[in-house]
């Protein structure tokens, strides 16, 4: 009688554990003890989706089946009033976590961002408008400083994952691209604030147009060719050109789907006067920002470390 009472309780922890699991995997708003703002986070349950388009360019090509993980993604694109708080944070490591956390988070120490010398918002707008001009090294560590706060492990999507939120949810499959997307036939020449356009179906806002959004990725026109089918990332080892998605407000339509590619080009920093240029800062991407996500499942350290890539000088 005993044993079975002992059998009943361990079944019954194991299936309250297993529930607890399951049902965590939910919407949920991550907040910043120290600060006002909060970021919101969608979650979106992996699978098998078939990557690239057989009809597209020729970088879309060969369509392939890919596995994607769960993970978390945010719903808004980041906003000028999320970063600037990064930009200006004062750096005092006891706004940070304890170091076991900061240790299982693959992460050893954090610079901070150099101020901008002119307004990157080149005059169209702050608080809950995207923040934009920021190079790929910037936008991950924005990712590393919400990590370093939070002790959760945030970082910028890869292409796939990105690819196939924006195909999950249907992005692009309304017949008016006007409901879901600010681009080159209705922007004004400018972006605007997060989430005035329709969610997808997953309830994410603006992965099309307003901003083009940094991935992790190298870009390589035939890397569908060779990519892997779990969880492809193509790590980056040069500067350029590295992979951006979605559009933006100045991009046409055909740009402004969920399989057009896009990369980065050194004359975005044309006009940075700096030997070497910045690390932080385009002069020239009015149009690129990004948004961030999290793996359902937390990567061991060394995993972590990867992601967490080195500034290339750019002269």
């Amino acid at each position: 009688m005993i044993i079975l009472k002992r059998i009943s309780f361990l079944l019954l922890f194991i299936f309250n554990y297993v529930s607890a699991q399951s049902s965590y995997f939910a919407d949920y708003t991550q907040s910043l003890n120290d600060s006002i703002i909060s970021i919101d986070m969608v979650a979106v349950e992996g699978g098998h989706f078939i990557m690239g388009n057989n009809n597209g360019k020729d970088d879309e090509k060969p369509a392939h089946d890919v596995l994607i993980d769960d993970f978390w993604m945010g719903k808004y694109e980041i906003t000028w009033a999320q970063y600037d708080a990064f930009v200006y944070e004062n750096f005092d490591t006891s706004e940070y976590q304890d170091n076991s956390k900061l240790e299982a988070l693959g992460i050893d120490a954090l610079s901070g961002a150099t101020p901008p010398y002119v307004d990157m918002s080149f005059n169209m707008g702050k608080g809950d408008a995207p923040a934009v001009n920021m190079t790929q090294y910037a936008a991950l560590m924005f990712c590393k400083w919400l990590s370093l706060k939070t002790g959760v492990f945030y970082r910028l999507p890869t292409e796939a994952e990105w690819e196939y939120a924006c195909k999950k949810g249907n992005t692009d499959k309304i017949e008016d691209l006007d409901q879901v997307a600010w681009y080159y036939e209705n922007s004004l020449d400018k972006y605007e604030k997060r989430g005035t356009r329709k969610a997808n179906d997953l309830g994410i806002h603006d992965l099309l147009g307003n901003v083009s959004e940094w991935v992790l990725d190298q870009y390589d026109a035939t890397y569908y060719e060779k990519a892997p089918s779990d969880n492809p990332w193509n790590k980056p080892t040069t500067l350029y050109p590295r992979v951006l998605r979605g559009g933006s407000w100045k991009d046409t339509a055909e740009k402004v789907c969920c399989n057009a590619r896009q990369y980065s080009r050194a004359k975005w920093k044309r006009r940075d006067p700096q030997i070497p240029k910045s690390n932080w800062w385009h002069t020239d991407a009015p149009f690129v920002g990004f948004r961030v996500v999290r793996p359902k499942v937390q990567p061991p350290k060394d995993v972590i470390k990867s992601y967490w890539l080195e500034a290339i000088e750019d002269f």
